[in-house]
C-alpha cells in the first residue's frame, strides 16, 4: 500500500476515487500534461488512466503513486514506479504540480521526497530519471539534486528523452 508522506509543506497520500477530478485537470492542463508521456490526451483517456491507478496500480500494489496537497489542496501529481522503457533497468520517480503553484520551491522538495522514499525506503541504489529534454526547469533543478545526466535518447517523433540517475551516497 502507498505510504502517507510528509514534507516541510506537502502532504502525498494515495488517491481517493473524490481526487478523480483534480487529477484529470492536472492532466489536461497542456503547461504539465506537455511534459508528460506522450504529451496531452483526451480527457476520457485520463480518466481511464486514473481508473488504473486504483484497479491495476494499487490493487496490485505494483508502485508507488500519490496525490501531492499543498495547504490541504491537491496540488499535483507523484509516482516512484520500475521504468516502463526497455532501455531503463530501475525505478524513476515521475511529478508534476499545478501552474498555480509553480515557482515556489515546491518542485524541488517533491523531488527531494521522492528520491529519499526511493532510496531510504525501497532501498535503491540509483533513482532515475526520464525528462523531456526542452524541460530546462526540471533539468536544472535535477541537476542540482544531484542527478547526473547519463544519456540522451532520440524519440521517433523527433524530441529527446534525458535519461538522469541519482546515486545513493
Amino acid at each position: 500500500m502507498t505510504p502517507e508522506l510528509r514534507t516541510e509543506r506537502l502532504a502525498l497520500s494515495p488517491y481517493v476515487p473524490a481526487d478523480e477530478a483534480d487529477f484529470v485537470a492536472l492532466f489536461q492542463d497542456t503547461r504539465v500534461s506537455r511534459w508528460m508521456g506522450d504529451g496531452a490526451r483526451s480527457e476520457a483517456a485520463d480518466r481511464a488512466l486514473f481508473g488504473r491507478v486504483f484497479t491495476d496500480v494499487y490493487a496490485a500494489n505494483r508502485f508507488d503513486v500519490w496525490a501531492v496537497r499543498h495547504a490541504g489542496r491537491y496540488a499535483g501529481h507523484a509516482e516512484i514506479k520500475p521504468s516502463p522503457e526497455p532501455w531503463l533497468d530501475g525505478h524513476e520517480l515521475v511529478y508534476a504540480l499545478a501552474p498555480a503553484v509553480q515557482g515556489r520551491g515546491l518542485g524541488r522538495e517533491l523531488a527531494v521526497a521522492l528520491t529519499a522514499y526511493g532510496h531510504d525506503t525501497l532501498g535503491l541504489a540509483e533513482v532515475h530519471a526520464t525528462v523531456d529534454a526542452g524541460n530546462a526547469p526540471s533539468l536544472s533543478l535535477l541537476a542540482r539534486l544531484g542527478y547526473t545526466r547519463v544519456r540522451d535518447i532520440p524519440e521517433d517523433g523527433g524530441g529527446t528523452t534525458s535519461h538522469l540517475t541519482h546515486r545513493r551516497r
